[in-house]
């Protein structure tokens, strides 16, 4: 298994900033594995583990409320 592969292996770490998320709930449509969802408004990251670090929800988020790492 080379480094990069070991790599991707780690859990996602998403970061929302809730300030900045205005609930237009476009990263919660693009996520593939469902790993977020919408609570009073404001996205949550609720399967962290099934993240398979695409980076669609961080891409499409208007805002830039979201970040993967």
């Amino acid at each position: 298994m080379t480094e990069e592969q070991s790599a991707s292996k780690e859990p996602a770490v998403i970061r929302v900033k809730p300030e900045w998320c205005k609930g237009c709930r476009i990263c919660v449509v693009f996520c593939p594995r469902d790993v977020l969802e919408m609570e009073n408004g404001k996205v949550i990251v609720v399967r962290p583990d099934d993240c398979i670090k695409c980076n669609l929800c961080e891409l499409r988020c208007p805002d830039f409320a979201i970040t993967v790492e």
